[in-house]
């Protein structure tokens, strides 16, 4: 019995100590914003996929599951990305932005990054416990997910380095 208590009392204890050593929210939505901003400044990766309007890169392991006008359905593992392109617009175009924003009036994080003419932004909404709602976007050019806390960063550097990468075909 004795040690019954002592090995519950020591999950207990190791519980309590991992759950403290995990990322806050905070600390993950500010590592976001740092690798979303260092993607966005990178030199775009050289594409490997195109459809009839755009040309972009994926990532290894991330693959187009579903294509229609304007939207194409990315799949890496479980995780689901919508990848919106407005072949209208340029990278120095707002309007996407503004249109996010209409959708959901206030998110917790909402960065906006400008270079060499092009325009782009972060935002994450805190949802339900661990998933948020993530968004990135350059010009008429924007793919969101749901994303948990602690991939909040590689998924916000992820989405960048494929939305940096989209070049709208003449």
């Amino acid at each position: 019995m004795k040690r019954k208590m002592t090995a519950a009392l020591l999950l207990f204890i190791s519980v309590i100590l991992l759950s403290a050593c995990s990322a806050s929210l905070e600390e993950e939505q500010t590592a976001a914003k740092n690798a979303a901003e260092e993607a966005f400044n990178k030199t775009p990766e050289k594409t490997n996929h195109k459809n009839e309007d755009i040309e972009y890169y994926l990532p290894f392991g991330v693959e187009v599951k579903e294509e229609s006008p304007n939207n194409i359905i990315l799949k890496n593992g479980s995780k689901t990305y919508i990848l919106f392109y407005n072949p209208h617009e340029g990278t120095d175009s707002q309007v996407v932005y503004d249109a996010t924003l209409q959708q959901k009036k206030e998110y917790e994080v909402n960065e906006t990054y400008t270079k060499d003419g092009h325009r782009g932004f972060l935002l994450i909404n805190n949802g339900n416990k661990d998933e948020n709602e993530l968004v990135a976007g350059i010009g008429g050019v924007k793919i969101s997910t749901q994303s948990k806390t602690k991939h909040l960063s590689s998924d916000a550097a992820t989405m960048m380095e494929i939305i940096n990468s989209v070049k709208v075909k003449k």
